[in-house]
C-alpha cells in the first residue's frame, strides 16, 4: 500500500483525500499548488512499482491518456520531472457507471441510449487514433450529472501495429469475463470491434439489469458467448423496441466481421432507430427454448423415463398374443 496520506505533498501536488484503492494502485484527490486546480493522482503500490509488466502497463496508460484529447476520454496531465512513479489526471465530477447500475439496476431507455451514444462517440475517437480500449465495462466509465461520459483505465489498451504484450500474472486482466469479446476468449488480439461488443453488453445491461451471458464461473461466462445466444432483450422488457433490440444484436454478433465496423455506425442507429432494418434472427426463433427451460427439461426427462415402461408393455403384449 502507498505511504501517502491526506496533507502530504507529492512534488507540487497536495494530497487531499483517498478516492479509491485497488490491488495495484491508490487514487487520491489532490490540489495542484501551482494552479490551485483539483486533480486526481494515481499512485501504484510500492510492490507493484518493482514489477516490469505492471510498470509497462502503467506507462502505456499514462502515454495514451496524454495523447488523447476528447471530452469523453480521461485526460492525463503532461509528464514532468517526478520524484516517484505516479499519474496526474484531470478531476472528473461524477460516478462510475457501475455505481449507478448498482443503485438503480436499470436505466430509463432514453438515458441508456444517451449514455451508450456518448460512449460510442468516445470510442469512435480513440479508434480513429489507432487505440482500442479492450477492457470496456461499467467500472471504466465515469458519468456526470448531465450523462456526459469519460472513458478511464487504458492499462490494457492496444495500439494498431504495436507489439502484443504477454502479461503473465496479469493475464486475468486482459478483459473482464462479463464484457470480453468472443475473439478475445479465443486468444485473439482485441480491436475496436471488441470494444463495440463490450458496449453492446453494457447497453443490454443498462436496459434489462442483466448481462446477456451468464455462468457459475468466469470461464463459464466467457464460454457462454461462444455457443449460447442471449435472451432477447424484449423478453425481459417488452417496452424495448424491435429496432433497439436489433441494434443490440448487431453489437453482439459472435463473428466480428458481422458486427458494427465502427462505433459511429452504432451511434447512428441509436440516434435514428427509424432507419434500422430488423432482420429475422435465429436468436429469436430459438428463444422459446430458453424462456421456459425447466418445463421443457421436465418433459424431456419424463419422456426418457417413459421409454422403458413402453418397451416393457410391448413385450408383455407380444408375449400374451404370441
Amino acid at each position: 500500500m502507498t505511504s501517502l496520506h491526506p496533507g502530504d505533498h507529492l512534488d507540487h501536488f497536495r494530497i487531499d483525500s483517498v478516492v479509491a484503492v485497488s490491488g495495484m494502485a491508490t487514487i487520491f484527490r489532490a490540489t495542484d499548488l501551482r494552479t490551485n486546480q483539483t486533480v486526481a493522482i494515481k499512485v501504484p503500490h510500492p510492490e507493484m512499482e518493482c514489477d516490469p509488466v505492471f510498470f509497462e502497463r502503467f506507462q502505456r496508460e499514462a502515454q495514451i491518456g496524454r495523447e488523447m484529447s476528447h471530452p469523453g476520454v480521461m485526460k492525463v496531465l503532461p509528464d514532468e520531472s517526478q520524484g516517484r512513479v505516479y499519474m496526474a489526471m484531470e478531476w472528473v465530477e461524477g460516478r462510475l457507471l457501475r455505481e449507478i447500475l448498482t443503485v438503480e439496476q436499470t436505466l430509463p431507455r432514453e438515458r441508456a441510449i444517451r449514455v451508450a451514444t456518448a460512449i460510442s462517440g468516445a470510442l469512435d475517437y480513440i479508434h480513429s487514433h489507432g487505440v482500442a480500449h479492450r477492457d470496456l465495462k461499467p467500472e471504466n466509465v465515469m458519468v456526470d450529472a448531465q450523462d456526459r461520459v469519460k472513458l478511464i483505465d487504458f492499462g490494457i489498451a492496444a495500439r494498431t501495429g504495436a507489439r502484443r504484450l504477454t502479461y503473465g500474472k496479469f493475464s486475468q486482466l486482459m478483459g473482464t469475463p462479463e464484457y470480453i469479446s468472443p475473439e478475445q476468449v479465443n486468444g485473439k488480439r482485441g480491436d475496436g470491434r471488441s470494444d463495440i461488443f463490450a458496449l453492446g453488453i453494457m447497453l443490454y445491461e443498462m436496459l434489462t439489469g442483466k448481462t446477456p451471458f451468464q455462468g457459475e464461473t468466469p470461464l463459464a461466462v466467457m464460454n457462454s458467448r461462444l455457443k449460447n445466444n442471449p435472451i432477447p432483450p424484449r423478453e425481459l422488457d417488452p417496452t424495448i423496441s424491435p429496432e433497439l433490440q436489433e441494434t443490440i444484436y448487431r453489437s453482439l454478433e459472435r463473428d466480428p466481421a458481422h458486427r458494427y465496423a465502427k462505433a459511429s455506425e452504432l451511434a447512428r442507429d441509436l440516434e435514428h432507430p427509424e432507419k434500422v432494418a430488423v432482420a429475422p434472427r435465429e436468436e429469436l426463433r430459438a428463444s422459446g427454448w430458453r424462456s421456459e427451460p425447466l418445463p421443457r427439461k421436465v418433459a424431456f426427462y419424463g419422456a426418457l423415463l417413459a421409454v422403458p415402461a413402453v418397451i416393457f408393455s410391448l413385450l408383455i403384449y407380444v408375449a400374451r398374443h404370441s
